[in-house]
């Protein structure tokens, strides 16, 4: 009979080569939609009329319910950590399809990456049983927690409203920063709905429950809201960027919510939480290393010229316009 924490973890790791791929899928697909119209890093969103970017949904909508349902048997804190891996596949396969060249020093990220995994593995705290989702009501309207989402809220609207209009472009902390902070909802949220769909199927009837429903759309918001502005990072910048930086904002604010929620921790023993943290480190470690050693993306740079009626030819200004105007820019040949 298998553990709930090891369930956890061969759908944390499945969940991880379907996510990985879908990055590297969606990248290409937006690259192809970008060639034709504008691009999804300036607002447009003609990605959704590309076949290849609905691909790359699909493979990671099937990564992400293997994710959900690691959620109901194994706690945040291990499921989380175990989406280094995902970085790993994403690079290996931008290295072959994506010509983002893979370095040594990238392979040695990916090695702290597994290690970084594993020592959280071994050393996970086991899953609290919860016997009905006013359970994990409950938890979630503890005054810590409330302070926690309204903090999340708060940081997520100022960077919504005030920061990605004006640096979103060219900080790639603020795209990804709001991908980061609501996911950390997100998961608790989903881990929510995962328990109750448990406890139905086992013949405890959830949906009557309004807490249910809550946590439902709350998980709804959030994960519009994430794939939003996941898919503007992507396009933004490199894939070799966007995953190890996203994973590491992403996963400390996961633990950090689920910490304070489902006081993972709680009951562990000093060294047993010191040696998650040191496989967390080493973790972020490989992360960085991963991130160093990559190429960045080719800066976009729209040159437009127009003729003039004796026939010469002149740059547009920045803030002007002509009807015989031609953009070239550099990704089209990509």
């Amino acid at each position: 009979m298998f553990s709930s924490n090891l369930i956890g973890f061969i759908l944390a790791v499945v969940s991880s080569a379907f996510i990985g791929s879908s990055f590297i899928i969606k990248k290409k697909g937006l690259r192809k939609a970008g060639a034709n119209g504008a691009r999804a890093g300036s607002g447009g969103y003609g990605y959704l009329l590309e076949p290849l970017w609905w691909v790359g949904m699909f493979t990671m909508i099937v990564g992400e319910i293997a994710n959900f349902v690691a959620y109901i048997y194994a706690p945040a804190v291990l499921v989380t950590p175990l989406g280094a891996l995902s970085i790993i596949v994403s690079a290996v396969l931008a290295h072959f399809m994506l010509n983002e060249k893979l370095q040594k020093m990238g392979m040695l990220g990916c090695l702290l990456c597994v290690v970084g995994s594993t020592m959280i593995v071994l050393h996970a705290p086991l899953e609290e049983s919860l016997n009905s989702v006013q359970e994990i009501w409950v938890l979630a309207t503890q005054p810590a927690f409330l302070l926690y989402v309204g903090s999340v809220v708060a940081v997520a609207l100022v960077l919504i409203l005030y920061c990605a209009p004006r640096y979103g472009q060219t900080n790639i902390l603020i795209y990804i920063g709001i991908c980061s902070v609501i996911g950390s909802l997100t998961v608790m949220s989903v881990k929510a709905i995962g328990i109750a769909i448990k406890l139905t199927l086992e013949g405890l009837n959830q949906a009557k429950y309004i807490e249910t429903w809550i946590f439902a759309m709350v998980a709804l918001t959030c994960v519009i809201t994430q794939l939003n502005y996941l898919n503007m990072a992507l396009d933004t910048f490199n894939t070799a960027v966007v995953s190890p930086i996203y994973y590491a904002m992403f996963t400390s604010f996961t633990i950090f919510a689920s910490a304070i929620m489902f006081k993972d921790y709680s009951g562990q023993s000093a060294s047993s939480i010191a040696s998650e943290l040191c496989g967390f480190i080493t973790v972020l470690s490989g992360t960085s290393v991963l991130h160093s050693t990559r190429e960045p993306d080719t800066p976009l740079i729209t040159v437009s010229w127009y003729i003039q009626g004796n026939g010469e030819l002149w740059k547009k200004d920045e803030d002007g316009s002509h009807p015989n105007m031609i953009t070239i820019r550099p990704d089209y040949f990509k």
